[in-house]
């Protein structure tokens, strides 16, 4: 009995070794994708900002002044830029062990920072020879991924829109649940109508002066999407697929892994329950 839980014991440190090397893989992987992702991100918020400029706006556009029209450029390609080094601060801060990145200069033009969530990712310095660790630190570097995305979308809408461009009465809550609606249908597969990383809108406004009469409006916002993004880019596309092969890779080692540790538990309870019993 000793000898069999010796030689499970052996087969669990060579998954373990087998885990670190598919956890050091899947972190240099990510560093890559994260970092052509945020040169796609800012190409793809420059397009739908053009887009609804041009087509979604065009009136409100060339009410701006010449030097309003750069200004928004410039604060658009900030924003973008800023969402990009977000990216790449959290992959860069976990490699030497999960210190918060550099704030970041705040005072630039009056451009809005991107302002994250609360949720950060977890550093990858524990135990990266645990597959569950590691799939929980995957995950949530995701959900922040996601996080980030929306708040461009939220910090370029509100840039707009204090520009001019976007209707000034545009109510957060129904761009936001329809931001959450669109999320979804990512989610599932469903193919978003119309120009990607853009929301099209027809909401009802009622009259305030006589609540009968309400109209129909058309509304365009920016909501940057994971799926457009990497959809996009043939090299991000790339990236995403070798993330996920080296997922499928670290799943079967995770399965591996649990049902080793299982026949240790069984291996040991037999040994104690021999070890314990007399006639």
């Amino acid at each position: 009995m000793a000898r069999a839980i010796e030689r499970i014991e052996r087969d669990i440190a060579a998954l373990k070794e087998a885990i670190r090397a598919i956890a050091t893989e899947l972190q240099t992987a990510y560093g890559s994708y994260l970092n052509i992702l945020g040169l796609a991100v800012r190409k793809q918020l420059i397009l739908a900002s053009y887009h609804l400029c041009t087509q979604g706006y065009p009136e409100n556009f060339l009410h701006l002044s010449l030097n309003q029209r750069q200004q928004l450029q410039q604060a658009i390609r900030k924003l973008g830029q800023l969402a990009s080094e977000e990216l790449l601060t959290y992959i860069k801060s976990e490699e030497i062990g999960g210190d918060e990145g550099d704030e970041g200069d705040e005072e630039d033009g009056g451009v809005t920072p991107v302002i994250l969530g609360t949720s950060t990712p977890e550093p990858l310095t524990a135990d990266t020879s645990n597959p569950i660790e590691l799939a929980k630190w995957q995950q949530n570097l995701e959900e922040v991924t996601q996080e980030i995305l929306k708040k461009l979308s939220h910090d370029a809408n509100l840039l707009l829109q204090k520009a001019g461009i976007l209707p000034k009465k545009l109510p957060e809550p129904i761009l936001a649940a329809a931001a959450a609606a669109a999320a979804a249908s990512e989610a599932s597969a469903e193919v978003m109508p119309g120009p990607p990383n853009l929301l099209n809108l027809v909401i009802e406004i009622e009259n305030e002066q006589q609540s009968e009469d309400s109209g129909l409006t058309q509304i365009m916002a920016i909501n940057l999407r994971l799926g457009e993004i990497e959809f996009a880019d043939v090299t991000l596309s790339s990236e995403r697929r070798q993330i996920r092969s080296i997922l499928v890779q670290l799943n079967k080692l995770g399965r591996e892994y649990q049902k080793k540790h299982r026949e240790r538990a069984i291996a040991e309870a037999e040994a104690a329950w021999r070890a314990s019993w007399f006639e």
